[in-house]
């Protein structure tokens, strides 16, 4: 299985979608050299006329040069890389409106003014009816949950749960949570959080990675409660967290030594290893066959010189600007 990519173009009141079969893990770097370097880039690739959803897609980019809107999203390696990436947009697409599609494709089709349902399938968003709460002994949690109490006090937990995975179980999470034992201080950052105010009927949201199906509040089960979705912003969530449970402070300026450090580097090359799935055994009778689009490798496209030395200075002042701030006490 390829990490599937899908890009839209817009230009001229029109619009054409692209399809790679490998680059969802460097939707964010093609992005990084401007909006001029990216359009090459995607239209390098093979032009489809049909949407992936949001199973099978794993990152995808909109450019709309009409509107100069430029919408993404791609799982981050972490909270660190995405608001790396994240900065660099900024800077290498001055005048455009950067977002990260929080709704997956429903955000590109969207704005096409297709609506958020064009690339989902019927009943794409499971809800169900949760029997304890996520804490699995986590290496790392994916999400913190937390929430405030009768007494007014808030407790936090280590989630395996995606973000939105916390709003598909509907409020009867929140008795689980609270019947839950505490779980180990964070190390790193992780990928969302939640936080739930019965009190109040409020639940707030934040993630770093898509939250497919958070504008359709209310989800079921929600009726009546309030939803504050922070799209990337943690810092209401930072403020609740008791003082012994606090957000980590990974550092920005390695995130974007980072980057820097991949700027150039080809797409891996995917033969040998198509090659070693082609020739193994199967069953009886079968003959292993590789698609044509997992063999077709991705024409060269990448950033030119004159490309490459303006973005290698964004990142500089980047980490320049990051360093000084992580040196603060």
């Amino acid at each position: 299985m390829g990490a599937r990519a899908q890009y839209v173009v817009v230009e001229n009141g029109t619009w054409r979608r692209y399809y790679s079969h490998w680059a969802a893990g460097r939707v964010a770097d093609d992005l990084l050299a401007g909006p001029a370097a990216a359009t090459r880039r995607f239209r390098a690739d093979r032009e489809i006329d049909q949407w992936l959803d949001d199973v099978w897609c794993e990152g995808a980019a909109l450019v709309d040069h009409d509107r100069r809107t430029l919408l993404w999203f791609a799982s981050p390696d972490g909270w660190a890389d995405h608001l790396a990436a994240r900065a660099v947009l900024v800077r290498t697409w001055p005048g455009w409106d950067v977002r990260f599609a929080h709704d997956g494709l429903g955000d590109l089709t969207r704005h096409l003014g297709l609506g958020r349902e064009a690339a989902r399938t019927p009943g794409w968003f499971e809800t169900f009816e949760p029997a304890g709460f996520a804490y699995t002994e986590y290496g790392e949690p994916h999400s913190v949950a937390s929430l405030r109490l009768p007494d007014g006090s808030v407790r936090a937990w280590g989630s395996d749960w995606e973000p939105i995975e916390h709003l598909a179980g509907g409020p009867g999470l929140i008795g689980h949570l609270a019947a839950s034992p505490a779980t180990p201080v964070l190390t790193d950052m992780p990928y969302g959080g939640v936080h739930f105010d019965p009190d109040a009927r409020m639940v707030s949201l934040w993630a770093v990675q898509t939250v497919a199906g958070v504008h359709d509040w209310p989800l079921p089960g929600w009726e009546g409660w309030t939803l504050d979705f922070r799209g990337e912003d943690h810092t209401a969530q930072a403020g609740l967290l008791p003082v012994d449970f606090p957000f980590p402070r990974p550092s920005l300026a390695a995130a974007l030594r980072a980057l820097g450090d991949g700027l150039g580097t080809p797409p891996p090359d995917h033969g040998a290893l198509l090659a070693r799935a082609a020739a193994a055994p199967g069953p009886e009778d079968a003959t292993p066959a590789v698609t044509p689009a997992a063999r077709a490798p991705r024409e060269p496209a990448d950033p030119t010189p004159a490309e490459l030395a303006p973005l290698r200075m964004v990142i500089a002042a980047l980490v320049a600007e990051a360093e000084a701030e992580e040196a603060l006490p």
